[in-house]
Parts: C-alpha cells; sequence; structure tokens
C-alpha cells in the first residue's frame, strides 16, 4: 500500500517532468537499454500512456484494495471448501462484490485522464489528444467558439459514462 501511496505525495508537476527526463533522448530509460542495443519509446503515443498509467493509476488501485478489504475472509474460504478453483472463486465471489470499487475508480481515472493535457504537452511530442485540442483553441487560437464546441465532447462521454455505471446499480453499493 506504501508503494501505491508514495508516488501520491509528490506534485504532478514533478512526476511528469521526471517521467519526461527518463523517456528522452539522453535519459535514464535508453541509458538503461543501450547495452542490449535497444531504445526508449521517447517523446509520444507510449510515453502519453507509460505517464497517464503511472499518474491515474492509484486512484484504481485505492477504491479496488478496500473493495477487497471489504469481502469476508470466510467467503473465500467457503468457495475453496466447496471445490471451486481460484480463477471461479475470483470470478463468481469476489468480483461482483468488487465490482462497485472497480467503477468507482474507473470514473475517478476516467474522468482525471480525460481532461489531462499537460502531461500530453510535456511528454507527448506531436501527439494530441481532445483536452490538448480544447486547451489550443482556448488559449493559442483563441477560438473560443471551437473550444466551446469541442468541450461538449468530454462532457457528453463523462455524462454517457455516469448513466451506464448507474445502470449497472454499482453506484447503490459504494
Amino acid at each position: 500500500m506504501v508503494s501505491i501511496l508514495l508516488p501520491l505525495w509528490s506534485g504532478y508537476l514533478v512526476k511528469v517532468y521526471a517521467w519526461r527526463l527518463i523517456l528522452g533522448e539522453e535519459g535514464l530509460l535508453n541509458w538503461a537499454l543501450a547495452p542490449f542495443g535497444l531504445k526508449g519509446p521517447g517523446y509520444g503515443e507510449v510515453a502519453v500512456w507509460l505517464v497517464m498509467s503511472y499518474l491515474w493509476l492509484p486512484y484504481m488501485i485505492i477504491p479496488v484494495y478496500a473493495g477487497f478489504d471489504r469481502v469476508p475472509d470466510s467467503l473465500f474460504e467457503a468457495s475453496y471448501d466447496l471445490g471451486a478453483s481460484t480463477w471461479r472463486t475470483i470470478r463468481t465471489v469476489a468480483f461482483p462484490l468488487v465490482f462497485p470499487a472497480i467503477v468507482a475508480g474507473s470514473i475517478f481515472t476516467f474522468a482525471l485522464s480525460f481532461g489531462d493535457y499537460i502531461a500530453v504537452g510535456i511528454v507527448g511530442g506531436k501527439t494530441q489528444l481532445l483536452a490538448n485540442l480544447i486547451y489550443g483553441q482556448l488559449v493559442t487560437a483563441n477560438n473560443q467558439p471551437l473550444a466551446a464546441a469541442l468541450s461538449v465532447i468530454p462532457l457528453v462521454a463523462v455524462v454517457l459514462y455516469l448513466l451506464a455505471v448507474r445502470r449497472t446499480g454499482a453506484l447503490e453499493n459504494v
């Protein structure tokens, strides 16, 4: 749990710029891979995926951990006593009980990563996500009507996602 919480103690920009140093042309990753004749991913889509995963994964792991912590051990023991395999126990006993926590974590990570334009701008190279397009139209191009129109897309996506989650009934058990 400490290894999950520890990255949350440092600042957002510190983590993103640390990844920029790691993934750069003269970065730690290329230095470590050079003896094997390999090269790191550099800046781009892979870098964005790595950095976003690093930034937002704790917000998924913590609710899932809390969900598993609430599942009584006696349910696992009963499942094993009745002859269920480990995979079947996870699928039929643990997953239905932890599903609300998975949904809560996915809401956190979806909302946070959907609006993140800073990390993409720092490690993404020429990669652009929707939040970067909105930011570019608002600040750089000073095209506020297009920025407003583009901002409807994430709003609709989040509302549709929350409606789909609500339909599953998972929010009632959080």
